[in-house]
Parts: C-alpha cells; sequence; structure tokens
C-alpha cells in the first residue's frame, strides 16, 4: 500500500511567498490595497494517492509525496531478509527508506556487522533517489575525475534495489554484508517482489 506524505508547496509557490513577504517588509510605508471579495487562496490540495506525477506536471502548487506503509515497508525488509537467510547470509542487514532516505524499516540479521546497517540504507537511499538498482549505476559511478559517486550519501554498489509506484520511484530496499553484492541485490530483489502487488502497475 501506497501511502501519501505530509502535502508541501512547490519551489516555484515556496519562492514566490519569500519574495512577497521581502517586498512587504521594503514598502511597509506604502498603502496597501484591500483584498478583493472574491479572492481564493494561492492553492489548495486535497490529500490523494498521487504520487509526485503531479508535481512534476505542474498541474498544482501543492505536492502529495508517497511513501510505503509501515506494513508494507516491514514485508520488504522481512522478506529481503529470510531471502539471505535461505542463502545462508543471514548475516545481512537490510534497510527501506523512502526517496529521501529515511529509513521506514530496517533488520540486522544475527552476526551482522555494525557496518552492514549503513551499507544497506546508503544502498537502498541510492536506489531510490536514481529510480535505478544500484548495480546498473556503477559503470556512471566509474571513471577518472568527478562522477556520480562524489555525491554525499551515496553508495554505487550492488545490492540497492528501487522502489516504483507506477512509474515513479518513492523507495528503496538495500541490503549489506553478502560477500558480494550480487547475492546482496538478490534478497533486496526478493523484498520487491513480495510486495510488487500493493504498488499497483
Amino acid at each position: 500500500m501506497v501511502k501519501p506524505n505530509t502535502p508541501r508547496l512547490t519551489f516555484a509557490v515556496a519562492s514566490a511567498a519569500v519574495l512577497a513577504v521581502g517586498l512587504v517588509a521594503c514598502s511597509s510605508s506604502a498603502p496597501t490595497a484591500e483584498p478583493a471579495s472574491d479572492s481564493t487562496p494561492v492553492a489548495t490540495a486535497e490529500p490523494t494517492q498521487e504520487t509526485t506525477a503531479a508535481a512534476e506536471s505542474g498541474s498544482g502548487a501543492v505536492l502529495n509525496l508517497s511513501r510505503l506503509s509501515v506494513q508494507v515497508a516491514t514485508e520488504a525488509a522481512q522478506a529481503a531478509l529470510s531471502q539471505c537467510q535461505s542463502d545462508g547470509l543471514g548475516f545481512v542487514s537490510v534497510a527501506v527508506v523512502d526517496r529521501f532516505g529515511q529509513i521506514q524499516a530496517m533488520l540486522r540479521g544475527d552476526n551482522a556487522a555494525e557496518h552492514t546497517m549503513e551499507s544497506a540504507r546508503l544502498k537502498g537511499y541510492t536506489a531510490a533517489a536514481f529510480g535505478a538498482n544500484t548495480s546498473e549505476l556503477t559503470e556512471r559511478a566509474a571513471g577518472d575525475g568527478a562522477t556520480i559517486r562524489d555525491l554525499p550519501g551515496t553508495l554505487f554498489l550492488a545490492g540497492g534495489v528501487s522502489v516504483k509506484a507506477g512509474e515513479l520511484p518513492i523507495a528503496g530496499i538495500g541490503v549489506g554484508g553478502a560477500p558480494q553484492g550480487t547475492a546482496d541485490e538478490a534478497c533486496a530483489q526478493a523484498g520487491l517482489d513480495a510486495i510488487a502487488g500493493s504498488l499497483g502497475g
């Protein structure tokens, strides 16, 4: 189940509000016009199941940002850890994060080292932020000089899977601690497969 988050103002509307406040402050001595009796609010929005598609299409001033419900996030984390346990890799950690990298569910497997938790979180965030599995992003992070690997808070190692509602990324599942990143990713994919029916087409 995809759950709408708290509505937010778009950047353009927020910027306009800040500019308006500044202009009023600079001209406080000037007379102001009375508002028209039929004036309407700058923006209104009812909470919906819509994702950031509305924002990106410019259809409104207030955005409803979607995220996984706690039940679905927990289900994904449990399925991912169960897959790793079945593969003899129970010493991993699993993190399910929203698109901004905030943890929604985390499980630390038996004997999982402390660094696996941070690895799982960073992989999950990287997959969510870029809307792609981290194994698909490694080539873009390679090379001399500055690359996307230099972005703070990201980790371009296999093991992160993007979660999408339709075509829009809303979360990421990260797994860290297996000897190979491909094994981490197989577990993360199992987490995604477990909740695929809740995400819609």
